[in-house]
């Protein structure tokens, strides 16, 4: 299960600590021009070491793609890629090897297939998102041609939130910050509580929230490939993530019908709704508003601090990890969100052509 997509595919292969992470994306429209400034750009903003709240770990995370465009375009054909790794530490993991961290993939890995990387955590990591902000890009790119574009930000860190809906900032603000939030003020709260957990050992989540402009009605299947499954799915498939809802999601349920409903109304000739309480999809298609959902991420599972567990034969131990870790993933899940909201969509894209002549 290394695939994701069924027009727009992703395959994606590399270990944390290993030569390099890379991918092949197929499915790619053949005459999309590729800016690949705007793809590294796109890998700047996940990679570590951009400021004080992320991890110290230095990595360029140049990509170098293989194949599959000529003079600047696609051609249709797949398109390889590779991100080599170029400052693992992995002795910082040689106390590791034998341990089960809490709440990572250690565990489960082990009795899964009897044997893990234990080099920051393997094919667990969360550095083999590099391959989906690369993919990411090249839908972005696809998707920008139909006028389709997708903002991500961070709502929440631990208990500060923004108290506004998405329509009340400025999404262009989201970059002027580390911690990619655009309220400036929030920001700054959010920056002082990360800073004081790493000063703890410690770690924090939060949410992250999306928003999809200029999506068409129609994508997405009435039964089981329904849009929002679909970008559930992606997002849940992201380390750290514990939750997703679109829409109004878990507020819709101490709401009544008259509350929710969003009435429809025609505007210079365009069906449009008074209300977006339903997150731009209904009935698992999407409905030409803006699509919008919120995901939920748990606090880095490495602490710098002493805690117990147990190794491979069952004795109690004390961990105490060392190496270089994101005390908040929020900043650098950003653009990762926005990576698989865009393979989603263009992935449905695609598919719809085959839905009617």
């Amino acid at each position: 299960m290394n695939t994701f997509g069924e027009r727009f595919r992703l395959t994606t292969f590399g270990e944390s600590h290993g030569e390099a992470i890379g991918g092949v994306v197929d499915g790619m429209p053949a005459g999309v021009a590729i800016d690949l400034a705007f793809i590294q750009e796109e890998l700047n903003r996940r990679r570590p070491g951009q400021s004080n709240i992320t991890t110290s770990r230095q990595e360029q995370d140049q990509v170098e793609l293989l194949s599959g465009v000529f003079e600047g375009k696609s051609t249709g054909c797949p398109i390889g890629f590779i991100v080599r790794n170029q400052n693992q530490h992995s002795s910082d993991y040689d106390n590791m090897k034998d341990l089960f961290r809490p709440s990572h993939a250690d565990y489960t890995y082990y009795m899964k297939y009897g044997l893990r990387d234990h080099r920051g955590g393997g094919r667990s990591s969360a550095r083999i998102t590099i391959s989906r902000c690369v993919a990411g890009a090249l839908a972005k790119l696809a998707l920008r041609e139909l006028g389709i574009e997708i903002h991500a930000y961070t709502s929440q860190v631990g208990n500060i939130a923004l108290d506004r809906d998405y329509t009340q900032y400025d999404l262009t603000q989201t970059e002027n910050n580390a911690v990619r939030c655009p309220d400036a003020e929030k920001a700054n709260e959010m920056i002082k509580l990360i800073e004081s957990v790493k000063a703890d050992g410690d770690t924090i989540g939060g949410v992250i929230t999306a928003v999809v402009k200029g999506c068409p009605v129609g994508l997405g299947e009435p039964e089981f490939g329904k849009l929002h499954a679909t970008l559930g799915a992606a997002m849940l498939s992201i380390n750290a993530v514990k939750g997703f809802e679109y829409g109004e999601g878990f507020l819709s349920a101490n709401k009544r019908g008259s509350e929710l409903n969003d009435i429809f109304k025609t505007e210079n000739g365009k069906v449009i709704t008074t209300t977006n309480h339903s997150g731009g999809i209904q009935g698992g298609i999407s409905n030409g508003q803006d699509i919008y959902f919120r995901v939920a991420f748990k606090p880095v599972a490495t602490l710098l601090r002493e805690q117990h567990t147990i190794d491979k034969d069952g004795k109690e131990v004390i961990l105490k990890a060392k190496g270089r870790h994101d005390p908040c993933v929020l900043p650098r899940a950003v653009p990762v969100v926005e990576a698989m909201t865009a393979c989603v969509i263009l992935d449905h894209f695609l598919l719809n052509f085959s839905t009617k002549i």
